[in-house]
């Protein structure tokens, strides 16, 4: 065997084989236990960045391991192909999408095999096949004729420039984040799921799967189901059909603090008053152009203008004036608000602004009146200020007030939903064609399946000024009068069900087959937390549709989650003299650090010029602070890469980059290399005869198996691939140290090498695979079964004790690991140190935790 560590002709000889031997092709067999692991597909953006490579090395780590359990595994990879920055690309660089997407996907391919992923590419698709979304265009003709999707118009964020729909994040301070063109509100049809008919399932369900708290904390909020009452007040000389204003509270117990109400710009009654007061059409356009997400809601300056009518108080008969507000939106709820200054800071501050009257109405528990003068008071508390219901609680209070409203015909106890139906259509090319027909006479006709696939046009040219599809009658103009629809579906809907198609991907007569049973649902699905709520939401209803629909046999698709940290790494900048910042890769800086290893200075090496640090940020093309994959596979081979991102931080934790910690991954495999040719060169082992061994020989294989023990939980259990590397470090030192050349000592070596080579493994494959040859094994190491623990290989016959007086360690003892307590209290206070520590002092307690210390508490 040769010493020297040559990674990359390893690599390729043990990526050949796979290849040869199709290792990773998945079958169903249904007398085996089926594992499915699936990372987040990538989007093809051009190459892979080190989040990419974290989340895929995790999924493969897994499904190694797995394999090494006797599972029968599926890992699949795809590619999530339509969407806004292909069209981008193509406008910048006057390429057709479709050219630069799968352009991307051979390079981004290329990169996935040189990092050596289990994946069964036999199921590889990209979402803009047309034998992929053929399959979503037939069921959501389905989902058509069941009445699950339906069409309306929609107040939309539109960019006059893009000639598109906008979603809330790409509206910037009210202009289009790509043309910088003022957004306008405009009410425009679209296509919509029901979501909403599944949304009490949706959050039930969260409580069977195994997920981070956080997620479905996240996903709970997004569904935001709330019990509360929709009461009515009247309007004083309302216009003809706006006699009412309808509400929905959660808080009725606040009800005798409403001192306005507040509308949309939208709403019916402001589009009246609009006619009677000067400028509220002109301060309506500005609301429409206005932040549109509620987090912008949230924080955005509180502007309103009076229309002039009054509400009337269904309970006190008052008058209250109605603002139309630029923070109430015709899309939530009934576009109108009952306003609370006291007790919403919202409200409040609105009611600050335009002096407004603001009346507390809940107290504490005390029934002492909140300070309102700095801001709303939101707590649960007794009535106060609300006649005939003062002194109630918030729970008698809720009873009592809906229970007056219903019996005056004012109000109705509801349970609602803040979730809103799934809006799937958008204005743009590089999407799947929504497959929809329109008639003469205004017919809307999903089309059948003879009519599908709807393939995109490939050769198209893409410019800034709208879908090229609605200038392009050879697509559209479908003769005698009908067209077909020109709007594509949200990409969304591709990500909601990739994860079934792998099961079948090669079926080219049915969305899904019976392997779709056998594998789902998914029992790991890794990816990042910013997908927590609306790809796993969707997904997720996807999912039930699926269902319902007799496609699948499951409730939900992802049984377990993984939520990975970010890839972060240091930044470093100069000021520019106009504003800004001057961003330089950390590979062109030279930083000086002090002896804990943190940064104290850097300089830029092209000029020794010093720059700026500007702290340790998510990698990122703004901050010119990511590291490319590909420049560390060739410069140190992808095992030393995988190495690295498993041994620097847990899954769920952010991973801080480390040029010094990737070389020093890179060592460690070149010293165990070294290791296993030092260890065959010394001679052939003998047979292991665990009861003829010396203490030495012991402690080694002692030492092996508790390193396996840990290996096992926290690859198998934790998921802390860090601690189980570490483990293995520490095992091959004591290798290292081991200088017992006989047959028996060869022997023991052997068995802790072997375990050293299987526990890395799924972690560093091409490695693994040489080396195991090496050892002697006719089988790959790929088909290799996890090591057994040895129970008696555990025992010890002695034990080393701690020993502390008053919390303090003062000695260590070594005791028969069959001591009984008083034997072991008798070791201890013998011991010359803690005599020491205990002259004087009188022995109140010893305390003995077994197989860790002692501690003798005295005064």
């Amino acid at each position: 065997m040769d010493a020297q560590y040559s990674p990359f002709e390893i690599e390729r000889s043990a990526q050949q084989y796979w290849e040869k031997n199709r290792c990773f092709k998945a079958v169903e067999d249904a007398s085996r236990e089926k594992f499915y692991c699936l990372s987040m597909f990538p989007y093809p953006s051009g190459k892979l960045h080190m989040g990419h490579v974290r989340n895929y090395t995790i999924g493969d780590v897994i499904s190694r391991f797995q394999r090494m359990q006797g599972k029968n595994v599926l890992q699949p990879m795809g590619w999530d192909a339509f969407g806004m920055p292909a069209e981008n690309a193509a406008i910048k660089n006057r390429v057709p999408p479709g050219d630069w997407t799968y352009q991307n996907i051979d390079y981004m391919r290329s990169q996935l095999r040189a990092l050596g992923f289990a994946y069964d590419w036999d199921r590889e698709f990209a979402t803009c096949d047309s034998d992929y979304y053929r399959w979503e265009q037939w069921f959501f003709a389905r989902l058509v004729e069941k009445g699950l999707v339906y069409k309306k118009l929609s107040t939309v964020n539109w960019d006059p420039v893009d000639q598109t729909v906008l979603a809330n994040e790409q509206v910037i301070d009210g202009r289009g984040w790509r043309s910088g063109a003022l957004v306008e509100r405009r009410e425009i049809p679209l296509w919509f799921l029901r979501i909403t008919d599944y949304a009490e399932e949706l959050l039930a369900d969260l409580e069977h799967l195994d997920w981070p708290e956080q997620v479905k904390t996240m996903q709970r909020n997004w569904i935001g189901k709330s019990r509360g009452v929709e009461l009515t007040f009247d309007v004083a000389d309302a216009p003809e059909g706006g006699e009412h204003l309808t509400v929905f509270t959660t808080r009725p117990d606040t009800l005798m603090g409403v001192t306005y109400m507040a509308v949309a710009a939208d709403h019916p009654l402001a589009e009246a008053a609009s006619a009677r007061v000067e400028g509220l059409e002109a301060f309506r356009g500005e609301c429409r152009r206005g932040m549109t997400s509620e987090a912008d809601m949230a924080t955005m300056e509180k502007k309103g203008m009076d229309t002039g009518y009054r509400a009337i108080h269904p309970l006190t008969g008052n008058t209250i004036p109605i603002f139309v507000a630029n923070f109430v939106l015709m899309e939530y709820g009934t576009g109108a608000v009952m306003s609370v200054p006291g007790h919403d800071q919202r409200d409040w501050e609105f009611a600050t602004r335009y002096e407004l009257p603001i009346q507390p109405v809940i107290a504490d528990e005390h029934g002492k009146a909140p300070d309102i003068s700095a801001g709303a008071w939101t707590e649960h508390g007794v009535l106060i200020n609300s006649g005939e219901f003062n002194g109630l609680d918030f729970d008698a209070a809720f009873d009592t007030i809906a229970g007056r409203l219903v019996s005056m015909g004012r109000g109705e106890v509801k349970t609602n939903f803040r979730l809103r139906d799934w809006g799937v259509a958008r204005q743009r090319y590089w999407g799947a064609p929504i497959p929809v027909k329109y008639g003469p006479a205004g017919e809307t006709v999903p089309l059948t399946d003879e009519e599908l696939p709807v393939e995109l046009p490939r050769e198209v040219e893409i410019d800034a000024t709208g879908s090229p599809l609605k200038r392009m009658p050879a697509f559209y103009d479908l003769g005698d009068g009908w067209t077909r629809e020109t709007d594509t579906f949200d990409t969304f809907m591709e990500s909601s069900w990739y994860y079934a198609r792998f099961c079948c991907a090669d079926n080219n007569e049915a969305m899904l087959d019976e392997r779709a049973r056998y594998w789902l649902p998914v029992d790991l699905y890794i990816g990042g937390i910013e997908h927590a709520i609306l790809h796993l939401l969707y997904a997720r209803f996807f999912h039930k549709l699926m269902r319902d629909f007799g496609l699948v046999d499951c409730d939900e698709p992802f049984q377990r989650l993984l939520t990975q940290g970010m890839v972060v790494a240091d930044t470093f900048y100069r000021p520019l003299p106009a504003g800004g910042r001057d961003w330089f890769n950390p590979q062109e800086v030279s930083v000086e650090r002090d002896e804990r290893g943190r940064p104290v200075s850097a300089r830029l090496e092209a000029d020794g010029e010093p720059v700026e640090m500007g702290g340790i940020e998510k990698m990122s093309k703004s901050k010119n602070n990511g590291v490319d994959p590909q420049a560390m596979i060739d410069r140190f081979g992808a095992d030393t890469v995988r190495l690295f991102m498993m041994f620097a931080a847990p899954p769920e934790q952010s991973l801080e980059w480390s040029d010094a910690g990737v070389e020093g991954a890179h060592r460690f495999l070149r010293r165990f290399w070294k290791l296993v040719a030092d260890h065959l060169a010394a001679g052939k082992p003998g047979t292991l005869d665990p009861a003829g061994l010396t203490e030495t020989q012991r402690d080694l294989r002692r030492k092996a198996h508790e390193t396996l023990e840990k290996a096992t939980d926290d690859v198998g259990r934790r998921m802390t691939f860090n601690t189980a590397i570490a483990a293995v470090m520490e095992l091959t030192n004591a290798l290292g140290r081991f200088d017992d050349v006989s047959a028996e000592g060869l022997s023991v070596a052997r068995e802790a090498i072997e375990f050293c080579v299987l526990i890395l493994a799924p972690i560093t494959p091409h490695a693994s695979h040489a080396l195991w040859q090496e050892l002697g094994h006719d089988e790959p190491v790929i088909d290799a079964r996890w090591p057994r623990v040895d129970a008696a290989a555990l025992k010890r016959e002695t034990l080393e004790l701690g020993v502390q007086v008053n919390g303090k360690l003062r000695a260590r003892i070594e005791v028969a690991a069959d001591a009984d307590r008083d034997d072991i209290e008798q070791q201890a206070l013998a011991t010359e140190n803690v005599q020491r520590h205990l002259e004087g002092a009188t022995v109140r307690k010893v305390i003995v935790v077994p197989g860790k210390l002692v501690n003798i508490v005295a005064g």
